[in-house]
């Protein structure tokens, strides 16, 4: 899905790494050329320091909402993030951890500024609750060698559906926030063109759920991912979905 670039952007520009489209529309310094003329404070952005030295939010690190389930997930992956040589030095593991903002502006040079300026009242769907633990609470990896994408997710008490359950509608928006980030990770920008679920079996509000995403395959603009939802020993099946993304240009996100 188109906030799928949202996961991906600020990593892969940070690394020199970036699909073509969206190197198109960057400066070299991996900065989002915006449609100035619809911004009336433009004059004010000239006054300011540029890049911008706010620090946005990352709701993908652990806070005191997070059960034990979570926490040992995150780790276990985390730990896998970075690795030491033989030689004493660090480098990049297998898996990332993407960081995580409740606005997509907020992974570009000066973001944080930006999303107070055009539509501030915005905010990502699975990030606008202030309070800890009540929805959303989910960290994203990727691991690019295998075409692999995990997610931890714990579901907060609104997110009831069927009494002491998570609603559906929460496990879909879950499965294509992750499905979405693993193919915009793989192929650039993506929106979702189709996504098929099938329940297997309820989850219980308030638990943790480890969603795991593959990629099928590639044709032309297509990105085909399948999904599987379980318990965090995988031995249950709570859901299992497939998706296709079409790939698109910064074009089309910024309205041209």
């Amino acid at each position: 899905m188109a906030r799928g670039l949202c996961q991906i952007m600020g990593r892969e520009i940070s690394k020199g790494n970036f699909n073509t489209n969206i190197g198109q529309q960057m400066t070299p310094r991996g900065t989002l050329q915006l449609p100035w003329s619809s911004i009336n404070s433009v004059r004010t952005m000239a006054v300011l320091p540029w890049p911008f030295s706010f620090q946005p939010r990352d709701f993908s690190l652990p806070n005191s909402s997070w059960g034990s389930d979570m926490r040992r997930l995150y780790e276990h992956y985390n730990s896998q993030c970075e690795v030491e040589t033989d030689d004493g030095e660090k480098k990049w593991g297998v898996w990332r951890r993407l960081p995580s903002y409740n606005r997509s502006l907020k992974y570009t040079t000066g973001g944080v500024y930006l999303s107070k300026i055009i539509q501030s009242k915005a905010r990502l769907f699975t990030r606008n609750i202030r309070e800890q633990g009540a929805a959303f609470e989910y960290v994203v990896f990727v691991n690019k060698q295998e075409q692999k994408c995990v997610c931890v997710f714990q579901a907060g008490h609104l997110l009831e559906g069927p009494p002491g359950h998570v609603h559906g509608g929460a496990i879909a928006t879950m499965i294509d926030t992750v499905t979405g980030t693993h193919a915009t990770y793989l192929s650039g920008p993506v929106m979702t063109a189709n996504l098929n679920i099938n329940y297997r079996s309820p989850i219980p509000l308030g638990s943790t759920v480890l969603l795991t995403c593959s990629l099928d395959k590639k044709e032309g603009r297509k990105t085909f991912v399948s999904c599987q939802v379980t318990n965090t020993d995988s031995s249950k099946l709570h859901t299992e979905a497939t998706g296709l993304f079409l790939s698109i240009t910064m074009g089309h996100l910024l309205g041209g």
